[in-house]
């Protein structure tokens, strides 16, 4: 690894066998790195009051409807694109609630906004691949409302401060900035109009396949032509596939327009999660996984204390009675740091989250196992337990208060 933020790359999966590569690194990673992923821990999971008393309602909270009023099709496939291409900004969540009041997803979500409102009005196309290749760290700023200086006390002057660029935010508005730049010139390259155009036809090119080979298709075009979507490392010598924000992007177009599709969009029930800091954090707290073994790359010391079985028994009852008052305080209160990773850790814990969903997912579906009045267990879906994942760690106050590990640097998650 060269600096910490950039690992080594390793090379593209071999043809036709993305989402393979995915399920199949990540399972190898995780049991390389000896985190253990046991089936009464996953039973414990899916009986629990928590997850049988939330997973409904929560699971459908993926954060896609959005207050806009889209001209075409293409537009609003666009605007999903480019969401999907930013969702990133995870290690920035501390700093943003303490500049915008608000987190990572809806800082971008709202960044994106401001720029198709921008665009709406008359000031150029943002969301174009020309718009984009001219994106500014200045004005990723000003549509983000943050400020970007950093008060220092002068060299020679006493009790006088001076501003410069600098900071975390900063750092974040440059990785946004940076990834504007190069897709909007790669899109112009391949003369495409903006990203919503080459989506579209990555689309269609998954829809002359086999349907069981339509997403690893689109997923396929997608990572190979953005950088921004190349989403892999090399962790002991061993490639590890995540591709999270590429899958996102797909499961987006399932969840605006599967109801009626006006394009081929492919089935996106076995696709591996969207594996983030949020998954593998609450997998841990949750006692799903146990990184007590996980010695080599010092994963066992991240999360002092969550191997605690009262504390999991806790988090997996019915959420404690609070005041409409105590949750609201809650959501208002700044998040804290968890523990700052490196990047080869970073993968190994986003990979074991993959393969503990995976195998969450498998054994919900296994015979026998579960009692007869949690049948409906036998249909959830990888997507939907990815989303309940995500969703229920804002829902509940005591699960908001959980650590979650912070990556800084990258534009993956």
């Amino acid at each position: 690894m060269h600096n910490g933020l950039r690992p080594m790359e390793p090379g593209f999966p071999s043809s036709g066998t993305f989402v393979l590569s995915i399920k199949e690194s990540c399972r190898i990673a995780t049991v390389a790195a000896n985190i253990k992923v046991e089936d009464a821990a996953i039973r414990r999971l899916l009986e629990s009051p928590s997850f049988q008393s939330s997973f409904h309602r929560v699971s459908g909270s993926h954060g896609l409807a959005f207050p806009l009023k889209f001209p075409s099709l293409l537009s609003e496939l666009n605007f999903l694109s480019v969401l999907s291409l930013l969702n990133f900004a995870s290690g920035y969540r501390v700093p943003l609630h303490e500049q915008t009041g608000r987190g990572a997803w809806d800082n971008i979500r709202a960044f994106t906004f401001s720029l198709y409102l921008s665009s709406a009005t008359g000031q150029g196309d943002l969301l174009s691949a020309k718009g984009m290749k001219t994106m500014s760290e200045q004005q990723v700023a000003q549509h983000m409302g943050v400020t970007i200086h950093v008060e220092r006390p002068h060299e020679k002057i006493p009790g006088l401060t001076v501003g410069e660029l600098g900071g975390p935010i900063y750092e974040l508005v440059k990785l946004i900035s940076s990834t504007l730049i190069e897709t909007g010139q790669i899109l112009e390259a391949s003369r495409y109009s903006d990203l919503g155009s080459f989506v579209l036809e990555s689309l269609k090119e998954g829809a002359k396949a086999d349907p069981s080979a339509s997403l690893g298709i689109v997923l396929e075009r997608l990572v190979r032509a953005i950088p921004a979507f190349r989403d892999m490392a090399v962790v002991n010598g061993k490639p590890v596939y995540c591709f999270k924000k590429a899958l996102f992007l797909i499961h987006a177009v399932k969840i605006r327009f599967g109801s009626s599709p006006p394009f081929h969009i492919p089935n996106t029930a076995q696709a591996p999660v969207f594996t983030d800091n949020v998954l593998p954090s609450l997998l841990v707290h949750l006692g799903v996984l146990d990184l007590s073994g996980a010695t080599s790359h010092e994963l066992h010391d991240l999360f002092p204390g969550a191997e605690s079985e009262d504390r999991i028994d806790t988090l997996l009852a019915l959420p404690p009675e609070a005041s409409q008052g105590v949750a609201q305080d809650t959501k208002k209160t700044p998040p804290k740091d968890g523990p700052v990773l490196t990047t080869e850790q970073a993968y190994l814990l986003r990979a074991a989250a993959v393969h503990a969903c995976e195998r969450i997912v498998q054994y919900a579906r296994g015979d026998g196992q579960l009692s007869g009045e949690q049948a409906w267990l036998k249909d959830i879906t990888l997507p939907e337990l990815d989303i309940w994942l995500w969703a229920v760690a804002k829902d509940r106050p005591d699960y908001r208060k959980l650590e979650r590990f912070v990556l800084r640097g990258t534009v993956f998650f």
